[in-house]
């Protein structure tokens, strides 16, 4: 009788066992199975490990942008794209997705909401806990984005294949200070995301600092209140304006078009927000 209520309790304890590592690997497996929406067509889950860039000019192996989730759906069968590269532009092109025209997208970081979009899709980082819908768009919108990627390229064209920015403005409550014509330099500050040579917004006040026309301070954050997924440098300090508590400096960089919140001010961090030639550069302070 003993030995059978023993076999019995072995047999409970490994087959309890069995369904808490099968709970737990659920768990870890949806924690980061990442999840995109393509309206009218689907809800898709995907694991980011699967993930491939067709940028390998702009992301080292292991990180990818939104388009490449999208091209890794066409490529498994998910769905049908038909895509392009416009050199003109910078930037892989949809000229469909089952068929239909003129899709654009939404996303934004945990912690965030939506928010205008005007920043190549093949150039927005991926990560862990990130909304992102796909959706179709009026073809004016679209074509009026792109007329601004097209003046990006020319404007770096005509720099010489220099980042040159017109005007970069830093306003905090004891800075106020306006640069024209800003030459930007590569810091390599996220190497472990980006290969050497790409410039990204950050850059901006890491070459003013090089140039001796401002000094800065740094800050890496891995969450920043109920936002989890953070992992990125802030600017701490610009001159005498040193963050505190709920109050810093923001950033937006892009087209005069489309400044504020009609498409140039979203909140991906600007040590990871790459830059071709923004016709501006803001950096503000602002108390939440």
């Amino acid at each position: 009788m003993r030995k059978e209520i023993a076999i019995i309790v072995v047999i409970l304890t490994i087959g309890m066992s069995a369904f808490l590592s099968g709970c737990l690997e659920g768990e870890e497996e949806g924690e980061f199975a990442g999840k995109i929406t393509i309206d009218t067509i689907g809800e898709f889950t995907f694991n980011p490990q699967d993930i491939e860039t067709v940028r390998e000019d702009i992301f080292k192996e292991g990180h990818f942008s939104v388009f490449d989730i999208l091209v890794y759906l066409d490529t498994n069968g998910s769905i049908d794209m038909h895509y392009h590269f416009d050199e003109t532009m910078n930037t892989y092109v949809i000229d469909s997705i089952m068929g239909k025209e003129n899709w654009w997208y939404m996303a934004y970081y945990d912690g965030g909401w939506p928010e205008n979009n005007v920043y190549r899709m093949d150039h927005y980082p991926y990560k862990d806990k990130m909304y992102i819908r796909v959706l179709e768009e009026d073809q004016q919108m679209i074509d009026d984005m792109y007329d601004v990627f097209r003046d990006e390229v020319k404007r770096k064209e005509q720099n010489g294949g220099k980042i040159i920015i017109p005007t970069v403005s830093i306003r905090g409550p004891k800075t106020d200070l306006q640069f024209n014509n800003v030459t930007v330099k590569p810091h390599n500050l996220r190497n472990d995301v980006f290969p050497p040579g790409v410039i990204t917004a950050i850059d901006v006040i890491l070459s003013l600092g090089d140039e001796n026309r401002l000094s800065y301070d740094l800050q890496w954050y891995d969450s920043i209140g109920s936002a989890d997924v953070v992992g990125s440098y802030w600017i701490n300090r610009i001159n005498d304006d040193t963050s505190h508590g709920r109050c810093g400096f923001v950033y937006e960089a892009g087209s005069l078009r489309y400044r504020g919140f009609r498409g140039n001010h979203i909140h991906v961090p600007s040590d990871i927000r790459v830059i071709n030639s923004p016709e501006y550069e803001e950096w503000f302070w602002i108390c939440l």
